[in-house]
C-alpha cells in the first residue's frame, strides 16, 4: 500500500468528519432530528476521493458517482421537508461540497481542500452572528456597500492615473484609491459596532471605535467621566484601547500602500500596539467590575457615504500636494512641519500621502516614518488635551501615563528602526 494514498484517505475522512460533526452538533444543540451526521459526511468525502481514483481507470465514472451523490443528497432534502417540515439547504449544500473536496484531494489539491474545509466550518459556525448582523442591516447599509462597489469598480477605472494640475501634484486615480481604503477600513469598525452594539462595555466599543475615530471615543468617555469619577481605570482603558487600535490602523494603511515601508513602520507601531494592549490588560485586571456603557452617534454613522469619500479625497489631495511642494523646497523639515499640522485633525491622510511618496521613492523611508510618527504623536497630544478639557485633571493625568508609554514606544521604535537600517 502506498503511503500517499493512505494519507489522502485519512485526510478526506477527517475533512468529512469535521464538517459532519459541526452539522451534527448544531442539530443536537437545537434538539432537532437530522439525516446526515459526521460518519455520513466522512463517507461522502471518501466517495469523492474514490470517484476520482476509479475515474482514472473507468471513463465517465466520476460523472456517474457525482449524479448518484447529488440524487442521494436531494433525497435527504425531500425527506427533511416532507417528514420534518423543515426548510433550508445548508446541510445538503455542505454535503455536496464535501464530496467535491474528496475529489480535490485525489486531483492533488489537498492543501486547497483543507483550506476550503476550514472556511466551510467557520462559515457554518458563525451562523448566529450572521443572523444577528442581518437583523441590524438597514437599506442604508446595503446602499453603502453598493456605493463602495461603485467607487471601486465603476468610478476608479475611468480616472486618469497621472499627475495633473499646477505643478503636477494631483493624481485623481491614486486620490480615489486612498478614499476607498479609508472608507473600507472605517466600514470595518462600523460593522463591528453594528454587530456588537455599544452595549458590550467600554473596551469592546473602544476597540471598534478606534477603527472609526479614536477622537470620538476620547470625547465621549471624557465627557461622561464626571458622572462616574470612581471608575478612572475603566475610562482610561477605554481611551487607551481606542488609541491602540488607531496605531494598528495606521500600520495597516502603510501595509496596503507600501509593504517595504510597512516593515519599518511595524517597529514603532506594533511595539506601541503591543505595549498599549498590555497596559489596557493591566487596567482591566485592576479595575472594579462594572456594567458601564456609553453611546456615541458618530460611531454609528455609516462611513460609506459619497460626501465623506469626496471630503477625504480632497483632504488627501491637498496634503499630498503640500508635502510634495514643501519637500522640493525645504526637504524633510518641510515634510515634518506638514505632518505635525495635519496630525492636529487627521492621521489617515498624512499616513497615506507619506506612504505613497515612499512607494514612489520621492521620499526616504525613514523620513516617511518620522513624518507618520510626528502626525500620530500630534494627534495623540490633541486627544490628551481633549481628555483634560472634558474629563478634568484626574482622568487627564491617568491618560497622561499611557501617553508617556506611547511616546517611549513610538520614538524608541524610530531609534530602533534607524539602528536596524
Amino acid at each position: 500500500m502506498e503511503y500517499e494514498v493512505i494519507r489522502h484517505i485519512v485526510t478526506v475522512l477527517l475533512i468529512g468528519f469535521m464538517i459532519g460533526l459541526q452539522r451534527s452538533l448544531t442539530y443536537i444543540l437545537q434538539n432537532e432530528a437530522f439525516f446526515m451526521g459526521s460518519r455520513t459526511f466522512a463517507l461522502i468525502a471518501l466517495a469523492g476521493y474514490m470517484a476520482g481514483w476509479l475515474g482514472s481507470k473507468v471513463a465517465g465514472f466520476v460523472l456517474v458517482v457525482t449524479l448518484t451523490v447529488a440524487a442521494f443528497i436531494a433525497m435527504t432534502y425531500y425527506f427533511k421537508v416532507t417528514k420534518l417540515s423543515k426548510l433550508g439547504v445548508t446541510t445538503q449544500t455542505a454535503a455536496f461540497i464535501t464530496y467535491l473536496l474528496g475529489l480535490m484531494v485525489w486531483y492533488g489539491l489537498e492543501n486547497y481542500a483543507i483550506f476550503i474545509a476550514v472556511l466551510i466550518i467557520v462559515l457554518l459556525e458563525i451562523k448566529p452572528k450572521l443572523q444577528q448582523l442581518e437583523q441590524h442591516i438597514s437599506s442604508t447599509d446595503i446602499n453603502s456597500v453598493i456605493l463602495l462597489l461603485v467607487m471601486t469598480f465603476v468610478i476608479l477605472p475611468v480616472l486618469p492615473d497621472k499627475m495633473i494640475g499646477p505643478y503636477h501634484l494631483f493624481n485623481p486615480y491614486k486620490t480615489w484609491v486612498m478614499a476607498i481604503i479609508i472608507s473600507a477600513l472605517s466600514f470595518v469598525g462600523y460593522v463591528a459596532i453594528k454587530l456588537l452594539g455599544q452595549k458590550h462595555g467600554v473596551l469592546v466599543t473602544g476597540a471598534a471605535g478606534g477603527l472609526i475615530s479614536s477622537t470620538a471615543v476620547s470625547i465621549t468617555l471624557s465627557d461622561i467621566f464626571p458622572r462616574r469619577g470612581e471608575l478612572i481605570p475603566v475610562y482610561t482603558a477605554g481611551i487607551a484601547i481606542s488609541w491602540t487600535f488607531m496605531f494598528i490602523r495606521v500600520f495597516v494603511e502603510t501595509l496596503i500602500i507600501d509593504v517595504h515601508l510597512a516593515k519599518i513602520v511595524a517597529i514603532p507601531y506594533l511595539l506601541t500596539a503591543a505595549a498599549g494592549a498590555l497596559y489596557v490588560y493591566y487596567l482591566y485586571k485592576t479595575a472594579p467590575t462594572t456594567e458601564l456603557e456609553f453611546h456615541n452617534p458618530q460611531l454609528e454613522k455609516n462611513p460609506l457615504q459619497l460626501s465623506e469619500a469626496i471630503k477625504f479625497g480632497i483632504l488627501f489631495g491637498i496634503i499630498y500636494g503640500a508635502i510634495a511642494f514643501v519637500e522640493n523646497r525645504y526637504g524633510n523639515i518641510g515634510v515634518y512641519i506638514v505632518s505635525v499640522i495635519s496630525g492636529i485633525t487627521d492621521v489617515d491622510a498624512i499616513t497615506l500621502s507619506l506612504s505613497e511618496m515612499a512607494k514612489e521613492q520621492r521620499l526616504e523611508q525613514l523620513a516617511a516614518l518620522t513624518g507618520i510618527v510626528a502626525a500620530s504623536f500630534t494627534n495623540t497630544l490633541v486627544k490628551l488635551g481633549i481628555v483634560y478639557w472634558l474629563g478634568g485633571k484626574s482622568l487627564g493625568w491617568s491618560v497622561t501615563k499611557f501617553t508617556l508609554l506611547v511616546t517611549l514606544t513610538l520614538f524608541g521604535g524610530i531609534a530602533l528602526a534607524r539602528v536596524l537600517l
